[in-house]
């Protein structure tokens, strides 16, 4: 059986000195991973309708920064946004981050969906579907880059031919895939493709809010698994099941932090404290929560912010 997991993610930092102190940090309390999110924009008008806080670095350097001053600290992005670079270029980045972390990466691959930021940089931004495809074609790409082939990649939205991918990874076939989300169509291709298999808000307001929390309590956290079981098949006790624990109070005490999220959220108290997103209680109490949650939903990984 595999060990249960803790990583932090991380958006921002004031300085250099301080990220990197972070990291050293992370990787002293025994946390497995260090992540960040993919977001771009600063503050003004568009983040603020986002509701999403302020991600004041760009993954990638700051997660080579990271791996730079710790050893056995993973480091990856929950998750990048495939519609924000040209492919090609988000997996030779990625996969020299592989070479130069020793082997640490996570790959987190995600089709987008804060609106807001889509419109505030000038980008186009599809219907879920045609998003989701994409993502698709870049993991058959990604992967084609990893196989150390001269490539001839051919599909919507990738078109590789006659050169082979440099560097390859140093994990095989390709550092860890982490797909992850809410809603039917993404589950299923994490379910197919992915090692991790994230398990988060359905976005599909394209912003933070009542309605993606709303969208993930315990009975919706059981369907989610069942559309991940649906796409994966036999493969399904392969993967790791990842949860983002946002609502996590480490408190001997817990009854009144509960009671202050349920209000927010116009819950009873019972229901915010059974949330899958939600960790609240003594680090006993948590420990106990965590074993419940893994005889019910097979979670094995929670990232905490």
């Amino acid at each position: 059986m595999k060990p249960f997991r803790f990583a932090v993610q991380s958006f921002s930092a004031d300085s250099a000195q301080q990220w990197r102190e972070r990291a050293k940090q992370v990787e002293a309390l025994g946390y497995s991973a260090l992540h960040l999110a993919d977001h771009i924009i600063g503050q003004g008008p568009a983040l603020d309708r986002s509701n999403h806080p302020l991600q004041n670095l760009a993954a990638v350097p700051a997660m080579a920064a990271a791996a730079a001053v710790t050893s056995t600290l993973k480091v990856g992005c929950r998750v990048f946004c495939v519609d924000y670079r040209v492919p090609i270029m988000l997996i030779k980045e990625a996969m020299t981050l592989d070479v130069l972390s020793d082997g640490r990466l996570e790959l987190g691959l995600g089709a987008g969906w804060l609106s807001d930021e889509y419109q505030a940089m000038g980008l186009a931004m599809d219907s879920a579907g045609r998003r989701i495809q994409r993502l698709g074609h870049v993991i058959q790409a990604m992967k084609a880059y990893c196989a150390g082939d001269v490539m001839s990649v051919d599909n919507a939205d990738v078109r590789w031919s006659e050169f082979s991918g440099t560097p390859r990874p140093l994990q095989t076939p390709h550092p860890p895939l982490m797909i992850g989300g809410g809603a039917p169509k993404i589950l299923g291709l994490a379910g197919r493709e992915a090692q991790i298999v994230s398990l988060n808000f359905n976005n599909r307001s394209g912003v933070i809010g009542a309605e993606g929390v709303g969208l993930s309590t315990a009975e919706q956290t059981q369907q989610k698994i069942e559309w991940i079981k649906a796409g994966a098949g036999e493969r399904f006790d392969e993967l790791e099941l990842e949860i983002g624990a946002y609502f996590t109070m480490v408190v001997d005490h817990p009854e009144p932090v509960i009671e202050n999220f349920a209000a927010m959220f116009g819950w009873s108290n019972t229901e915010m404290a059974e949330h899958p997103h939600a960790l609240f209680g003594s680090p006993a109490a948590i420990v106990d929560i965590r074993q419940a949650r893994r005889e019910r939903f097979a979670l094995k990984y929670y990232t905490v912010p």
